[in-house]
């Protein structure tokens, strides 16, 4: 399964380069906004043994809302929200999340949206002490339309803000965050990259086949820059 999914990786990194070099390096979610953020980390109701979901604390990071294909506003597109923490050494913590369902088996399916009100899921495993887990960014207030401009005015408004949450398998969401976009938006048409595969999270490990389709994909991209 390992080496399939590796195989269809480099299969689809050739139509992604040329994209990306269409694309000023951006193949997917060319669109977006960047906004400033706060990560309020308060630990899950019961410790995972993961520092990265126990850990408690506050801290300022950089979140990217963004539409994965770059359709037109009005059309439905898979939706992304990218999460930069600052590394204890220096390197970037990166979360990447994509538009899925809400349910039990939907979580890892992604999910057409036109607006924000989405359960964002990481879709890609975590191997970690706690087992095979996912993290995912449920938002607490109403959607707005995914385009760029719309999420940057209901920053605005105070409108955007998402509990962060782990859960193993098909168990139920274990909230261990509440992230709040600040305002104002930081640009928006940001040349920020993220990669979920080099800089995951401390204590949680990519895994799984996605993970390994997803290496050289990324790689492929960065070299069309």
């Amino acid at each position: 399964m390992g080496d399939l999914a590796r195989g269809a990786g480099r299969l689809v990194a050739v139509p992604l380069a040329a994209l990306a070099r269409w694309r000023d390096g951006k193949p997917m979610h060319p669109r977006g906004a960047v906004f400033d953020a706060v990560l309020e980390r308060h630990g899950g109701s019961r410790p995972w043994g993961v520092p990265f979901l126990d850990t408690t604390g506050t801290e300022g990071v950089v979140v990217r809302v963004s539409r994965g294909a770059g359709l037109p506003a009005w059309l439905p597109d898979l939706l992304g929200l990218a999460v930069r923490l600052g590394g204890e050494d220096g390197a970037p913590v990166d979360l990447l999340l994509s538009s899925t369902g809400r349910g039990r088996l939907t979580r890892v399916l992604p999910a057409l949206r036109r607006d924000t009100a989405s359960a964002y899921c990481s879709i890609m495993a975590y191997r970690s002490v706690a087992g095979s887990l996912r993290i995912a960014a449920l938002p607490t207030t109403d959607g707005v339309p995914s385009d760029p401009a719309p999420p940057a005015a209901a920053v605005h408004r105070g409108a955007l803000v998402f509990v962060l949450a782990a859960a193993r398998g098909t168990e139920p969401w274990r909230p261990f965050a509440r992230l709040t976009l600040a305002d104002p938006v930081r640009t928006l048409d940001p040349d920020l990259r993220f990669d979920a595969v080099r800089h995951p999270p401390p204590g949680l490990v990519p895994d799984g086949p996605l993970a390994r389709f997803r290496a050289p994909a990324y790689a492929a991209e960065q070299a069309a820059r």
